[in-house]
């Protein structure tokens, strides 16, 4: 092996950002789609700074020494890199902002500041900050402050700077002072109960836009109207702070309330991360530092005018249809028929639903004809994420109201949605549902669901398995498989599933599903090992595997040694690749590309060649450590010939891909890929892909 086996996971998942970068930059990608694309990168590195930088910011704290991917090398020299790649994306990240700021304007469309406003904008500004901003504005004047106050993990506030006058000094005293003009500092916070973009009224043909941070900047004279000073300034800063939850030990306390406490402590958490105006004067920026306790270790990034560039993702569409990506209704299965009972239809052939090309309504569906069938007694389910007013939800306490026994496996610290799974368990449980919160030890981020079902005196299974969440919101821009069957071995080994859940001391064994932790890992290395039996006898032997990350570097070493003995693997690879493609001698025979365009590819799918015979699988696990070994994970095997090439189909579509397809180098470098022949471009294709297997 070469002395650079892996690529480090946070400068991969950097690198990965950069290509979500590389989409507002991208002319193919309309105008509107582009800001948005600019808000994923920023929410993106926001959740980056408050998990991953945080974990390596603890082992500096800790003083210990990060091994593997940097040797003995000091995780300090990793923040430092961080922080400079960092700063060198924001640096792109405000060219890109202003070449599209500039193009909009050429369709008419004015992004303005408070210093560009005409005389009737400013009565519209003036009017709406006292109608529906000054009322919530949140305002602390902080020198005379014994402590500063603490700021809200990434809100975006405007550090205000006044010079005061020597009027505003402070009561003379008996003793002769010299006179000279303090500085009074203060921060206001953008409120978030308010759309950042606030659209102004046309003027002609023109249309308007100004950021909520500027209609502030534009009335500060009113929010510090009893101040007396000469200058005035307002620039932009926010902090991220460290979002691991810390879990109280105390077992007197129920999970759900040492879940709820650990996600109330993230608020006053360390920070990471201090973003400010890159034109901010230099004694406002110490004074703040000073303040705040900014530490070495602390990530400063300086930025520019606006910071929670997150907000570009709601970017208003302003009815511009021609800059925004067309809509595609999702489409029906072919075969499914629409009206009837679905458990009929599944009972005779299994069926596969690939959102966002198809719709969700089949989950939903299922669920809400379990939930009233008078055959059906038994609903198990797994709850990692749920929309909002979900469905899901509403369909399994019907079921309960309807006399069924519902059990839901919720995962409480599914990160950042633990707040929204307390609401939900504490609703259901409230209407009968039967509650499990977990494995000790272990994450449950599989997606699946059986229902039983009396037929003829006997109980019969159906159900289904996914690779993403059940949820109306995400289904519509993530892309997820979905399996509905009625096989009988599956479903049996599923009800074993929901049963360790129960039964944490009792490991089953499996013959068709692969779970996690007991049994991922080593399935896929036979699977592998299959392959490069296969590949030395001459046969037919090929790799194809389609994931968000890959991270785990025992299954690297797996696929460098398929790779040597002539195994041609394939893999595309949407974020985080610890993978060093196309070096001699180690991984020449695997290529790694990634997709990222309109949808978020979200699905995992591994296809073995198995000498002209594949063996498919559709699973919930990346091939990341924490996948493998510390989260219950369900993949499950394909068996209908039809699904089968269904699958190979989508992978080989995406695999095509010649316009959104960028290679993975050695060099950690994501250039788009030129194949030769005509235009493909995966996502828009596969929806025509299902279109015409209906119209066939």
């Amino acid at each position: 092996m070469t002395k650079n086996q892996y690529i480090n996971r946070e400068i991969s998942w950097l690198r990965f950002n950069e290509r979500v970068l590389q989409e507002s930059a991208d002319p193919q990608v309309p105008l509107i789609e582009r800001f948005r694309f600019l808000g994923i990168f920023s929410n993106n590195l926001d959740e980056f700074f408050k998990v991953r930088y945080a974990t390596v910011k603890r082992v500096v704290d800790a003083g210990a020494k990060l091994k593997g991917v940097l040797g003995d090398e000091k995780p300090k020299a990793l923040l430092d890199e961080i922080t400079k790649i960092v700063i060198a994306q924001q640096k792109k990240s405000l060219e890109i902002l202003k070449n599209i700021e500039d193009e909009l304007e050429t369709k008419n469309i004015f992004l303005i500041n408070e210093k560009e406003l005409s005389a009737d904008q400013k009565i519209f500004v003036s009017d709406y900050f006292n109608q529906h901003v000054s009322p919530v504005l949140m305002t602390i004047i902080l020198n005379d402050l014994a402590a500063f106050p603490t700021l809200k993990d990434t809100a975006a506030y405007l550090a205000v700077k006044m010079t005061m006058t020597d009027e505003d000094q402070k009561p003379k005293t008996l003793v002769p002072l010299r006179r000279k003009k303090d500085n009074r500092y203060a921060i206001i916070e953008i409120p978030k109960s308010i759309d950042r973009f606030v659209v102004l009224p046309n003027e002609g043909e023109k249309q308007y836009i100004i950021m909520l941070d500027d209609i502030i900047r534009f009335n500060l004279d009113k929010v510090f109207s009893m101040f007396s000073y000469t200058k005035i300034s307002a620039h932009m800063i926010k902090i991220t702070r460290d979002a691991e939850l810390d879990m109280d030990n105390d077992l007197s306390k129920s999970f759900i309330e040492k879940i709820y406490e650990s996600v109330e402590e993230r608020k006053i958490s360390d920070p990471v991360r201090f973003v400010y105006d890159m034109n901010i004067e230099k004694d406002t920026l110490k004074f703040l530092k000073d303040k705040m306790k900014i530490e070495d270790t602390d990530s400063v990034i300086p930025g520019g005018r606006y910071h929670n560039r997150r907000d570009y993702m709601s970017f208003p569409s302003l009815g511009r249809t021609d800059l925004q990506y067309s809509k595609t209704a999702p489409l029906p299965v072919k075969g499914v028929p629409s009206e009837g009972s679905l458990l009929d239809h599944i009972a005779k052939k299994d069926f596969l639903q690939y959102t966002p090309y198809h719709t969700f309504s089949y989950i939903t569906r299922f669920l809400k004809e379990a939930a009233l069938d008078p055959k059906v007694k038994t609903i198990k389910i797994t709850v990692y994420r749920l929309a909002n007013n979900s469905q899901v939800a509403a369909s399994l306490i019907n079921a309960v109201k309807n006399g069924k026994q519902v059990t839901v496996q919720i995962e409480l610290q599914a990160r950042f949605d633990e707040h929204a799974n307390i609401e939900y368990a504490e609703q259901l449980q409230a209407e009968g549902v039967k509650l499990i919160f977990g494995v000790r030890g272990l994450k449950v981020h599989s997606k699946i669901c059986l229902i039983e079902r009396e037929e003829s005196g006997t109980l019969k299974r159906y159900g289904f398995v996914s690779t993403g969440n059940f949820n109306e919101s995400t289904a519509r821009i993530y892309t997820d498989y979905t399996l509905f069957t009625a096989h009988e071995p599956i479903l049996k080994e599923l009800d074993k599933v929901f049963d360790f859940f129960e039964t944490t001391y009792k490991i089953h064994k499996y013959k068709h599903l692969i779970v996690s932790p007991h049994y991922t890992k080593n399935v896929f290395k036979k699977l592998i090992d299959q392959e490069i039996k296969n590949a030395k006898a001459g046969k037919e032997a090929c790799i194809k595997i389609k994931m968000n990350s890959f991270t785990s570097y025992k299954m690297v070493d797996k696929l460098y040694e398929a790779s040597n003995a002539g195994v041609k693997i394939q893999l595309i690879i949407r974020g985080i690749c610890c993978l060093v493609p196309g070096v001699p001698g180690m991984s020449e025979n695997i290529e790694v590309i990634s997709v990222i365009d309109k949808f978020l590819e979200h699905t995992r799918l591994f296809i073995f060649g198995n000498d002209g015979d594949p063996k498919i699988y559709i699973s919930s696990a990346d091939w990341m450590t924490r996948n493998l070994d510390y989260r219950v994970e369900v993949g499950c095997p394909i068996y209908d010939a039809d699904l089968k090439n269904e699958l190979i189909d989508t992978f080989n579509m995406a695999w095509q891909d010649n316009t959104k397809s960028r290679w993975l180098t050695d060099q950690q470098e994501s250039p788009y890929r030129t194949i030769e022949g005509p235009t493909f471009r995966s996502q828009f294709d596969m929806y025509d892909y299902y279109k015409e297997k209906l119209e066939a």
